[in-house]
């Protein structure tokens, strides 16, 4: 509606109302003339103009007055987790065989000493610290037997039947030694604990740097820890060397009642030798007479 086609008494009304209206949206600074009742169509225009500065100016200061909305994180439920990658061995080491003992399952500490050397099997099956041997394995070979046997034989390291199937001299040279014990030490394979001091195949079956048997040598002594044995058979040089600490020829180390921490230590030819030298046999099976003797056991004649 334009204000020079109103009558005076409608143009009075429409101010009354627009300025109630301006009232109302907090407007206070205007002017009205006397009563408001004559504002010709200047006077009109004038007040629009000023009525309309006043009401802009009353909104820049509502604008300042009002303070931006604050902007509120996410609880933590709404808010997205971020996950941190664990570091794990390579992949093909899982799954892994778990330790199965053998032996008399009533005997003292038994179920123990299982337990505890399943843990150790489980960290030995994480171990990826030989690159090498960690990415050419098919999977680690921990060790059998009776976990609260009196002796324990150690070889140097798993051959392609024992990566294959995750168990310690199962091949060939496995086969001799079950008949070393069986047939010529008259026990069952069974009763005695058996290891390697590697628990990863090295590529093409070559022996075990000695950077390789320092990092699996903690897996080593916590067995010994667990198992307790009085008794240690070394199988070959390399584990004969690795368990005393010596840089002694196996043929200077056969023969001989060794100690380590407490426990007696025969060394002889690794069954893989005899295999390859069977001359040798006889010298091992003095050996084994040797540490039957040491055992108390009735040493039979060959």
């Amino acid at each position: 509606m334009e204000p020079e086609k109103l009558s005076k008494t409608s143009t009075t009304r429409y101010l009354y109302e627009y300025l109630e209206d301006l009232s109302r949206a907090g407007v206070q600074d205007f002017y009205v003339g006397s009563r408001g009742a004559r504002t010709g169509q200047n006077g009109m225009k004038k007040q629009n103009k000023q009525n309309a500065q006043n009401t802009e100016n009353v909104a820049m200061a509502q604008t300042r007055q009002t303070p931006p909305p604050i902007s509120r994180p996410e609880p933590p439920e709404a808010s997205s987790r971020v996950e941190v990658p664990v570091p794990v061995a390579p992949s093909k080491s899982e799954p892994f065989r778990v330790f199965e003992p053998t032996g008399d399952a009533t005997a003292p500490e038994f179920a123990e000493r299982t337990e505890q050397l399943r843990v150790i099997c489980a960290d030995v099956a994480r171990c990826a610290r030989c690159a090498e041997l960690a990415a050419s394995r098919t999977q680690t070979v921990f060790g059998s037997g009776n976990p609260t046997s009196e002796l324990v034989f150690v070889g140097e390291g798993p051959g392609a039947d024992e990566d294959a199937q995750g168990l310690p001299f199962v091949g060939r040279s496995g086969k001799l030694l079950t008949d070393m014990i069986e047939k010529g030490m008259g026990i069952p394979r069974d009763s005695v604990f058996i290891c390697n001091v590697v628990r990863c195949r090295p590529p093409q079956n070559r022996n075990p740097h000695p950077d390789e048997a320092a990092a699996c040598r903690p897996f080593l002594d916590a067995t010994l820890d667990v198992v307790r044995p009085k008794f240690i058979c070394c199988l070959g040089s390399i584990a004969a060397k690795n368990l005393l600490g010596v840089d002694v020829p196996i043929g200077r180390l056969r023969g001989k009642v060794h100690d380590y921490r407490g426990m007696k230590v025969i060394c002889t030819y690794h069954p893989a030798y005899l295999l390859r030298n069977p001359p040798a046999k006889k010298d091992a099976w003095a050996d084994l007479q040797l540490l039957m003797r040491e055992m108390g056991l009735p040493t039979p004649t060959k």
